[in-house]
């Protein structure tokens, strides 16, 4: 006797991007307000980075909170319901709990109970990550609509006296809502990871050195002059693989956002790939800070609000973090 035949999903041709949200945490904090703990100054943190001030969080506020305005946003300027979304996926590396999950809390939260949920950690890829994840899920009948969120609360895991990382680092969430269309809205995901850099950025001890006395509560730090040429060198070349894969030029784009990691990484970025002065760059770190998984959307969602003229263009994103992980892709903005 022949074994049945399993029924296989299937899902439309295609998907794209709704909406976009935001959500930046409650305080603008100035370079000035971090100099002393690592002996430093205003001018020397501008002409590293290019931030001027970066937004943290008030004690009360937590990444799920931050998650859930974003989310809230995204869904309503969708004009999706909130009960049609049935997959939502948090790209996240500051969940202060294990487990449960974050996005299974946010579903909740936003009116989307009982969507299939999961949280995501690709580090500063991590928002590309669950993009393409969306997208893949949508197209092969796995979800109708997805909720993608990246949301960080980096304050809570970050040494003031740290000189290789902590004024970089912000507090926010972006989110976007993703589902089906008539045209190409995303193009392939060019993504993957180097472990073998692994130690260049990430944790400085475990949760278990912490409990047993072996370390103090763990907080992220990084080689700065290893993951600088990584990032300048080797993603450079990733998202001019992503523009191929995406079967456009340079010229094609309306805007590109990648990471908000620093202003040097971006600009070298936009001079790699030859970018035409008509490419509006996302620029959000000058402001806002580095936010991990919640930098792109964040940035986006800042280049719609002052130029609703990209409206229909094609944005290149490109993600890159711990792990070391990446992943870039084209999209048509909303």
């Amino acid at each position: 006797m022949s074994a049945p035949v399993l029924k296989q999903g299937s899902g439309p041709a295609f998907t794209r991007i709704y909406s976009y949200g935001a959500a930046r945490g409650e305080n603008a904090v100035p370079n000035d307000d971090l100099v002393a703990a690592i002996d430093s100054s205003d001018e020397w943190i501008r002409q590293r980075t290019g931030i001027i001030t970066r937004t943290r969080a008030v004690h009360g506020t937590s990444a799920t909170d931050l998650a859930t305005a974003a989310g809230r946003e995204a869904i309503e300027r969708s004009g999706v319901p909130a009960d049609q979304i049935d997959l939502v996926i948090v790209a996240t590396i500051s969940n202060s709990r294990q487990t449960p999950s974050m996005s299974a809390v946010v579903a909740d939260r936003v009116g989307a109970n009982p969507a299939a949920a999961y949280d995501s950690n690709a580090a500063c890829a991590g928002f590309a990550y669950g993009v393409a994840q969306a997208d893949a899920l949508i197209r092969t009948g796995g979800a109708h609509y997805a909720l993608v969120i990246g949301a960080e609360k980096l304050s809570d895991v970050v040494d003031p006296t740290d000189r290789s990382i902590s004024f970089l680092l912000g507090d926010g969430a972006g989110a976007v809502v993703i589902g089906p269309s008539d045209f190409p809205g995303i193009s392939r995901t060019v993504w993957g990871s180097d472990g073998s850099k692994a130690e260049a950025v990430g944790m400085n001890a475990t949760l278990t050195e912490f409990r047993d006395g072996e370390a103090a509560w763990p907080t992220l730090r990084q080689e700065g002059q290893t993951v600088f040429r990584w990032a300048v060198w080797e993603m450079a070349k990733a998202a001019r693989l992503a523009l191929e894969e995406a079967g456009v030029e340079a010229s094609d784009l309306a805007a590109f956002v990648p990471h908000q990691a620093n202003m040097r990484i971006i600009d070298e970025f936009a001079k790699q790939l030859g970018l035409p002065e008509s490419v509006v760059i996302g620029r959000d770190i000058a402001t806002t800070g580095n936010t991990s998984a919640a930098s792109i959307p964040l940035a986006t969602h800042r280049l719609l609000e002052e130029h609703p003229e990209l409206s229909g263009g094609l944005c290149l994103q490109i993600g890159f973090g711990a792990g070391l992980v990446y992943g870039a892709q084209v999209v048509v903005l909303p």
